[in-house]
């Protein structure tokens, strides 16, 4: 549960939080699709995975995700014995709840010969029902050892079960679940933005709709965007992700221009993610201070989600990549 906030006004959140952070050993972690006030503080900015990751490396007692559920829930399983905490419990996620756990299993009973793959954005439980989880960026990589006559369930995503469907020639069994930022994007929008910028390339995350991934000059995991547009030798893009990213972008490169791609009106803000926008300063401060919201996963279905995280990691040879961060525990 949420504690109720409180009347902050006066206080210097940003050092409390410095402060909390070194009382409680704790480490912060952001998603690229935090805001840029919470990336600019955590010592840790990147995919949900890598920091993860980062963070079970670290001897930090604590860690606060600035994220979604899901990611905290991943952040629990690689460290049963840190405290997890997650500003709101209310910062879901779409995928997340198209895929209830008694749903996917009752689904997998019903297929018993086919491999379930899954992407990384799922609850715990639905995790401990899989045989692999993938990421965006890893999915490609498994699916190539995989025998081209196993049998495979995608899910929940199945705009990203697509896209690797149709690159890898796999003919896939897809959950039928959605995001709801990347479905926001508009074909016809993003036409009109790209005849105002001709020589822009379109960097898109493969959870799009293939209508949008159409037009993309590259297709790739929010990392591999942001690596992209990064090496380019052009100068401005479109970038059809969550919009938040752009604050690592303009950070990394201030020469180059960075244009979100547009919803459906044109200018709405319907491609923020509005999950992700529930993690406040306040909220991570307040987090600290009472280390609640706490994210508890039981032992056996713990065991059997990071059964299939490190299977993923074992066929991707512990596939891991940069991330924006000051590793200072």
């Amino acid at each position: 549960m949420n504690a109720p906030l409180e009347n902050l006004t006066g206080l210097d959140l940003r050092a409390e939080i410095d402060r909390l952070r070194k009382e409680r050993n704790a480490v912060i972690l952001a998603h690229y699709y935090q805001t840029p006030e919470i990336q600019d503080l955590a010592d840790f900015v990147g995919d949900s995975l890598d920091l993860s990751r980062k963070a079970a490396a670290t001897d930090a007692d604590v860690i606060a995700f600035c994220g979604v559920r899901f990611m905290a829930e991943v952040a629990k399983i690689l460290s049963p014995e840190k405290t997890v905490i997650l500003p709101d419990m209310d910062a879901g996620c779409s995928l997340e709840d198209s895929c209830p756990p008694e749903e996917f299993a009752r689904f997998r009973a019903a297929h018993p010969d086919h491999l379930a793959l899954t992407y990384i954005n799922c609850s715990a439980a639905v995790k401990a029902h899989s045989d692999i989880i993938v990421t965006s960026s890893s999915a490609e990589t498994i699916l190539s050892q995989l025998p081209k006559d196993q049998k495979i369930i995608f899910a929940p995503d199945r705009h990203l079960g697509g896209y690797f469907a149709r690159k890898t020639g796999r003919d896939m069994l897809l959950w039928e679940g959605s995001c709801i930022v990347h479905e926001a994007f508009s074909e016809t929008e993003l036409l009109k933005l790209k005849a105002q910028h001709p020589d822009a390339p379109i960097a898109a995350h493969p959870e799009c709709p293939v209508h949008i991934l159409d037009h993309a000059d590259y297709v790739g995991s929010t990392r591999g965007i942001l690596d992209y547009v990064l090496t380019s030798d052009a100068q401005t893009f479109i970038v059809a992700t969550e919009p938040h990213i752009i604050h690592q972008m303009e950070k990394a490169a201030p020469h180059k221009s960075f244009i979100g791609a547009p919803g459906a009106d044109g200018n709405c803000n319907c491609n923020m993610c509005p999950y992700m926008a529930l993690n406040t300063m306040e909220k991570l401060y307040l987090s600290l201070r009472d280390l609640t919201p706490r994210i508890e996963v039981d032992e056996e279905t713990r065991i059997a989600a990071k059964r299939s995280l490190d299977r993923m990691l074992e066929m991707t040879g512990g596939l891991s990549g940069p991330d924006v961060g000051r590793p200072k525990l």
